[in-house]
């Protein structure tokens, strides 16, 4: 097992294997947005900060260094690895833009004119109404130049070419997608989980579709398609963003939705949900049923995709924070 997580105020490589796994905290003194890691380089990782930048380790996580500061922005939102190449990489910011790197994060070109797209002047993201970011940026599977970003909030769009040029949102998109998730076995097919709701594509984005029956809470947060089974998928959801992510007022739960049924609730399974309990960010891992999962409680893992749950013995504070997310590297 090797993992990287950006949860409990910091970021976490986690290995070894799950019930004697080996932590190192680092990267603690920023605002943790997003990580991103690859197999193919397994040492080496990415976080994105809202208040430095883009951060990058080498050995595992021991060490990290900024990298990008004379280009990006100083507030990476999300970040996404090449799944034909693991040298090549994008990342999101706020205020909306889209950076690409083809040398593994040294340096950092802009992807023009994803603001020039007629539905940006209706872009705004609620807390701060003035501004937007591209909280979501997913790659397909089959073709290195298609893309999706997804701005928070406003519209899901996507490229064709690797960034060069951007296709606005369709009408059947989802507004305000705060991530996705492909499948090599499905190369067409596509999920997200976004604030107004939850969509599938099984045509490239082209159009989308609402399955909701059975899924009672309509603010979705993070979504997971199971490794070897693509008509398996986890998703978190909430009454709104205050139970979502107020450690306060916190009330998510875990769905899990095969084939064409209807969602069904997983409660009691050892992954915290409901009163007491922020939305939780997922992530598979390598074998069938494998899945991760981080919210304020912890770092938890099933092999049974969602049935049951198991907390991993990693250091954890008292300081309850929503988790921002995990990358799986074996």
């Amino acid at each position: 097992m090797r993992l990287y997580t950006a949860a409990d105020g910091a970021v976490l490589s986690v290995s070894g294997s799950p019930d004697d796994p080996q932590t190192r905290r680092r990267l603690d003194e920023h605002r943790i947005e997003c990580v991103a890691a690859d197999a193919r380089a397994p040492d080496r990782a990415f976080a994105g900060t809202f208040d430095a930048g883009l951060f990058r380790t080498t050995d595992g996580g021991d060490t990290w260094e900024q990298v990008g500061g004379d280009t990006l922005p100083e507030s990476v939102t999300s970040l996404a690895i090449s799944p034909a190449d693991p040298d090549t990489m994008y990342v999101g910011t706020e205020p909306s833009a889209v950076f690409r790197s083809t040398d593994g994060g040294a340096t950092w070109a802009e992807r023009p004119g994803l603001t020039d797209l007629p539905s940006s002047s209706r872009w705004a993201f609620p807390p701060r109404p003035y501004t937007h970011h591209v909280r979501w940026i997913e790659l397909s599977p089959s073709d290195p130049d298609r893309l999706f970003a997804a701005v928070e909030a406003g519209a899901l769009v996507r490229s064709l070419d690797g960034g060069e040029t951007w296709l606005d949102r369709v009408p059947t998109s989802k507004r305000d997608t705060h991530s996705m998730a492909t499948h090599p076995d499905r190369p067409e097919h596509v999920w997200g989980a976004a604030g107004d709701g939850y969509a599938e594509s099984d045509d490239g984005g082209e159009t989308w579709t609402t399955p909701t029956a059975g899924l009672d809470h309509g603010y979705c947060w993070s979504v997971a398609v199971d490794p070897v089974d693509p008509d398996s998928v986890l998703l978190t959801a909430a009454w709104s963003a205050m139970r979502a992510h107020n450690v306060g007022s916190a009330q998510s739960y875990l769905y899990r939705r095969r084939g064409d049924g209807a969602w069904e609730r997983l409660d009691d399974t050892g992954l915290p949900t409901g009163d007491g309990a922020t939305r939780a960010v997922l992530a598979t891992g390598v074998a069938g049923g494998e899945c991760y999962a981080a919210n304020d409680h912890g770092l938890y893992r099933t092999t049974d995709f969602g049935d049951s749950w198991t907390r991993l013995d990693v250091p954890w504070s008292d300081t309850r924070r929503p988790a921002a997310g995990i990358s799986v590297v074996t």
